[in-house]
């Protein structure tokens, strides 16, 4: 769609564009397999000659007319999607990433993708250093390394709400010649473009906001079309140099800056461990995706409201939402986010961790669950679900003290949730 096109245009229009005759919505293409008449036909295809579709755990029709919006609201060159956000942020980085390649990341990330990085990829040989999203520029340079191949952060932070100064990090990484992926999954790319200030790859837990409604797990990755990887071809010889499992063919040759990425993470990670999102799950992201530029104003909306009550609660020991002006990311919100950022509020009760589960046990609208980001309100102990598997130390680092509540708030009437909140702290000895 043309880029002078607003991004409520691109919610309702984006990635598909129906035919004479042709259905009005997306078709949900629910088939394994793909017929031809030829064997000639379905090789050009396994040789990467011709664009097509021949087994749907590499490609479904579905899923691409949905990347293509998704890449269309981001302002990138290639999309796709994958089963989740966990998995679409291993293959961002597994793509460019093998044994013995390091990573640069932010401390203060969701505690899922921490782990991700800290723990499992570096049982596969593959290391990381973690900084502050507020380092210095000096602090930030010194952690790279001879084989650092990627930095990644999240523009908001799960659930710490740190923002990331894109500029700044993607500055440090094209210094040193790798590129910055960023998970732009909390303010969606109606309220912030990562593209636009820096970032190469972006990704998404579409989960969340994307589909807005608890409905369909999923997740995906969007390329840029920016990153020169043939201009560090040393540093990237899965992109660089004949992939021997794939006929030979060289990616960022072939399919150049705009293509090489998502092509090389569809024909070779996605053939290979096979995390594809399900057609009919990228149905259900798409109609999450229309009204996506409406419900976000009204998230912000509520999250601005409920972090304003908090923070003049004689019982809230902080609170951090990058819209008030006393959080120290104010500034960078201003910057990255105008629009707003997103519906999570993070505060801390007083008298820790005890006091947050008297206070989640009262509420009546605010549901307990593992998740975030949808029409209804929820919330949760990030320290006891989402980040268990980190230490107390770690959940110091990354920003979230073992009291901290997360709450994500839907597209409720904003006094009816501040009720609810304010009934709840009354229990709260």
């Amino acid at each position: 769609m043309a880029e002078e096109f607003g991004q409520g245009t691109k919610c309702v229009q984006g990635g598909y564009r129906p035919g004479n005759g042709e259905p009005r919505q997306v078709p949900i293409v629910q088939s394994t397999t793909f017929k031809y008449e030829t064997s000639e036909a379905m090789g050009r295809l396994f040789d990467l000659e011709d664009s097509g579709y021949f087994y749907t755990r590499l490609q479904n029709p579905t899923n691409d007319a949905v990347a293509a919006k998704i890449a269309e609201l981001e302002g990138g060159t290639a999309a796709m999607l994958t089963s989740s956000g966990q998995a679409a942020n291993f293959f961002a980085l597994f793509n460019i990433c093998e044994n013995g390649s390091h990573i640069v990341a932010s401390s203060s990330i969701y505690g899922g993708t921490f782990n991700l990085i800290a723990v499992t990829m570096a049982k596969m040989g593959i290391t990381a250093t973690f900084v502050e999203p507020d380092c210095s520029e000096e602090e930030l340079n010194a952690a790279f390394q001879e084989n650092t191949r990627a930095v990644f952060g999240e523009t908001i932070a799960n659930p710490a709400l740190t923002v990331l100064d894109i500029e700044k990090f993607a500055k440090a990484a094209h210094a040193h010649g790798v590129p910055l992926i960023v998970d732009n999954t909390f303010p969606t790319p109606v309220n912030c473009q990562p593209i636009k200030w820096g970032a190469d790859i972006v990704t998404h837990s579409t989960t969340k906001y994307m589909d807005g409604h608890g409905a369909g797990v999923g997740g995906a990755i969007v390329d840029s079309g920016n990153f020169d990887w043939m201009a560090n071809a040393e540093k990237y010889p899965g992109l660089c140099q004949p992939d021997d499992s794939y006929h030979g063919i060289v990616y960022a040759e072939k399919f150049g800056k705009e293509g090489a990425f998502i092509t090389k993470a569809t024909s070779q990670l996605m053939r290979d461990f096979g995390s594809i999102q399900s057609p009919q799950n990228a149905f259900l992201l798409n109609l999450g995706l229309e009204s996506l530029h409406v419900r976000m104003a009204r998230h912000v909306e509520n999250g601005q409201a409920m972090a304003e009550y908090l923070s003049k609660h004689p019982k809230i020991e902080r609170v951090s939402y990058p819209g008030l002006e006393s959080d120290p990311f104010y500034p960078l919100a201003q910057k990255y986010l105008p629009k707003g950022g997103c519906g999570v509020v993070s505060f801390e009760i007083k008298g820790g961790r005890a006091a947050a589960e008297a206070f989640m046990k009262e509420l009546k609208i605010a549901a307990i669950e593992t998740h975030v980001a949808d029409a209804r309100t929820c919330c949760l102990n990030p320290a006891t679900s989402t980040h268990r598997q980190m230490t107390d130390e770690q959940l110091a680092a990354a920003g979230i003290p073992a009291g901290l509540v997360r709450l994500s708030c839907g597209l409720e009437d904003a006094a009816d949730l501040i009720a609810d909140v304010e009934r709840a702290l009354e229990a709260v000895s």
